[in-house]
This record gives C-alpha cells, sequence and structure tokens, in this order.
C-alpha cells in the first residue's frame, strides 16, 4: 500500500532523550546514567497513569502538560537517588528537554524525504512548546511540514485519541501513513490504530511480545528511505 506521509515520533526517535545524561553526571558524578534512564521510565508511566486514570471525583478528564511531568518525573528520579540539587542546576538540566541533539542521520533522511515530495509530520506526546523548541534547535523547521502535539486533545499516546490527530491533521487515513518510532510500544500502538509503521530499533531490543509486530524495522531513521523505495 503507498505511503502517502510519513509522522515521527519526537523523543528517542528524531531527538535523542539521553542527551541529558552528561549533565547530569556532571551534577551526579556516577549517577548521571541512571538517572536519566529512571526519569525517562517514570516520564512515560506518568503519561500512561493520566490516559488509564480518572483521579477527579468530578469525573472530568485529568490531564497536565507532558513538559508539567517530565519536571516531576525529573523530581522523582533525583529523590529516588537521595540526590539534593540547586534550583540553578536544575534548571540547567530541564532546559536541554528544549534542545536535544538530534540523531546524526535524521537531517539527511529528512532533506531526503522533503526532495521526494513526501509529506511529514511529527507526532509526539510533547507540548508545543517543547516540540517547536526541539525542532528549531535541530534546524528541522523546513524540513517538517506539521507539529502534531498530543495536547490539543489531552490524551496521550497510544490512546486512539493521540494517534487520530494524525488523520484529522494531514487528511489521511491511517492506512496510508508510515509512523515511525523508537519507542517499541508506540509502535505497537500505532499498528493498533491502523497505521504502516517502522520500528527504529536503535537500542538492538526485542520486539513487543503483544500486539501487531512492526512492519519495518532497522537501527536508525535511514531505514524509512529504504522502505519508501519498496513501494
Amino acid at each position: 500500500m503507498a505511503i502517502k506521509a510519513v509522522a515521527f515520533d519526537a523523543y528517542g526517535t528524531l531527538f535523542d532523550v539521553y542527551a541529558v545524561t552528561s549533565r547530569l553526571e556532571a551534577c551526579c558524578p556516577g549517577k548521571g546514567g541512571a538517572i536519566a534512564q529512571l526519569w525517562r521510565d517514570k516520564q512515560i508511566e506518568y503519561s500512561r497513569l493520566i490516559s488509564l486514570s480518572d483521579p477527579t471525583a468530578s469525573g472530568s478528564q485529568y490531564y497536565e502538560p507532558f513538559w508539567d511531568l517530565t519536571v516531576k518525573a525529573l523530581d522523582y528520579a533525583l529523590q529516588r537517588f537521595d540526590i539534593r540539587l540547586g534550583d540553578a542546576d536544575i534548571q540547567s538540566i530541564l532546559d536541554q528537554y528544549h534542545s536535544l541533539d538530534a540523531f546524526e542521520e535524521n537531517a539527511a533522511v529528512l532533506r531526503a524525504l522533503k526532495s521526494a515530495g513526501i509529506r511529514t509530520a511529527i507526532v509526539s506526546n510533547g507540548d508545543p512548546a517543547m516540540l517547536n523548541g526541539a525542532v528549531r534547535a535541530a534546524g528541522f523547521d523546513a524540513l517538517i511540514d506539521d507539529v502534531v502535539s498530543v495536547d490539543a486533545v489531552r490524551h496521550f499516546k497510544t490512546t486512539p485519541q493521540a494517534y487520530g490527530l494524525v488523520e484529522q491533521t494531514l487528511g489521511l487515513k491511517p492506512c496510508d501513513v508510515l509512523f515511525v518510532s523508537s519507542n517499541g510500544w508506540d509502535v505497537m500502538g500505532a499498528g493498533w490504530f491502523g497505521f504502516q509503521t517502522c520500528w527504529i530499533n536503535r537500542a538492538g531490543l526485542p520486539a513487543e511480545t503483544i500486539g501487531p509486530r512492526p512492519l519495518h524495522e532497522g537501527h536508525d531513521l535511514n531505514v524509512v528511505l529504504t522502505v519508501l523505495g519498496r513501494q
């Protein structure tokens, strides 16, 4: 089936969430990597808890922007390791999330898609300020056609409301879109929703053992060009 657009996850796929490790290590010697991992895990866990739960007595949906969850997940990770940092150090760590490093091959892949006339989008849990800052810092402004935040529907991935934003924004059916993510759970959810899927398995992890397997898989973003070449 022909692919009419490519929708990318942001964090871990286009932008390296572990680029914060060096700054964490400078502030927390010997613990930077472990804190970065727990921070990321807790960040995603909080988004799932909010999407799956309704902690308000009134029955209205509870929601916090992804930036707020990111701040609170860092707070938890530091407490878990019994580390107390000053406000300036914490702010310097958080500031990196607005300018995370892009993976080395990404710009060239995005330029190739642009040259081929393939529409591109980011679909992310990140709120607009986070995403716009990361896109701008990476120099991707002219390479990404649409930046889509789940903030518009106040539901995090992997809810249907989050993935449905692709159809609403691009005007395409899920089967016409290649959804690209480095997160196995995200690829699984996207497959359930009906997207063609591509897993960027940078860490060489096993595939999820529930749900649909990714249709395509590669160790970096260059696999997207290979997939498109098979059409």
